[in-house]
């Protein structure tokens, strides 16, 4: 890659320019073989792997033979597809989606509205309260709710030995609960962020037509603010489907929870059999649902951006 810089010919003003390159490919080096070999290294050779192991299957000479891996298609993609478990796992984070992703970006645009308000005091404060469930780790956060969930633990027994939320009626609902507590603050500095850099002028002029706060958030903001909103959906699409460690933690407290509750957790009670061909065809299979999913939902908010 060159620059081009322009520069009067010697002795002359105002006459013709002459062009001089400034080559940067050392440099250009420096900054992508740093990304390209991670990138290489810790996404595509992994995804290879994977790609490859699920196209094995495990062959013995008899009982206990020695084991050998040889190619077997797509013998471990029907195993997929025959697999109920999994599907019935698939249904259910899709079910966990179609519900608690509505809520936990709504309630994201709801508190990143409030901070970009001009009638809120405080913001600072508010913005880190919001914030940080976020910096609390997973895994942590899904034992504490199971504490307070758990009917002899909770120091809440009154409500928790009443309303049993680590049932198999709710405890889906439960970790619902934990994800979205997590999540919203990170999802509203997103949203936030995207509020912030709106110019004062749309608002200024919106004043000046006697448009109040409350038009001026449904009609200026969210319009403004929808491609952080795609973002933050496609976003929350892909975890949804990589529901992993809130479920594992909370198997410890219910028996609603089984090894095959979500997609990964299935990845993960297979592989630990040890069967990684069909674990590795499982996450492949995985993989491209949540590509599709994620891309039929971008394709369709374009759709509607452009009608």
């Amino acid at each position: 890659m060159t620059a081009t810089l322009t520069t009067p010919a010697p002795g002359r003003t105002g006459g013709r320019k002459r062009r001089t390159k400034v080559h940067h490919k050392g440099a250009i080096f420096a900054f992508v073989v740093p990304f390209g070999v991670l990138f290489a290294a810790f996404y595509l050779v992994p995804i290879g792997y994977a790609i490859v192991q699920s196209t094995l299957v495990v062959e013995r000479e008899g009982t206990f033979g020695k084991a050998t891996e040889v190619f077997g298609g797509l013998q471990q993609y029907a195993l997929v597809f025959q697999n109920a478990p999994f599907w019935r796992s698939v249904g259910r984070v899709l079910l966990f989606g179609v519900v608690q992703v509505p809520v936990m970006l709504g309630l994201a645009l709801l508190f990143a509205l409030l901070l970009d308000s001009p009638l809120v005091k405080g913001k600072k404060f508010f913005r880190l309260a919001f914030f940080v469930p976020y910096a609390v780790p997973g895994v942590i956060a899904a034992i504490m709710w199971g504490f307070l969930f758990s009917p002899d633990l909770s120091p809440f027994t009154a409500l928790t030995q009443n309303v049993h939320f680590l049932s198999a009626d709710l405890v889906l609902w439960s970790i619902a609960n934990v994800v979205t507590w997590v999540f919203v603050g990170y999802n509203m500095l997103i949203i936030y962020s995207s509020l912030l850099a709106i110019p004062t002028e749309v608002y200024e002029a919106a004043r000046l037509d006697g448009a109040s706060q409350a038009r001026i958030a449904w009609s200026i903001k969210i319009p403004m603010v929808r491609p952080a909103i795609v973002l933050t959906a496609i976003f929350s699409i892909i975890g949804t489907l990589q529901l992993l460690a809130e479920p594992q933690v909370f198997r410890s407290f219910s028996s609603a929870v089984t090894s095959t509750f979500t997609p990964n957790m299935t990845v993960y009670a297979t592989s630990s059999i040890p069967n990684f061909n069909l674990a590795a065809a499982f996450s492949v299979v995985l993989a491209l649902a949540t590509f599709v999913l994620s891309f039929t939902f971008l394709k369709f908010t374009q759709r509607k951006d452009a009608s």
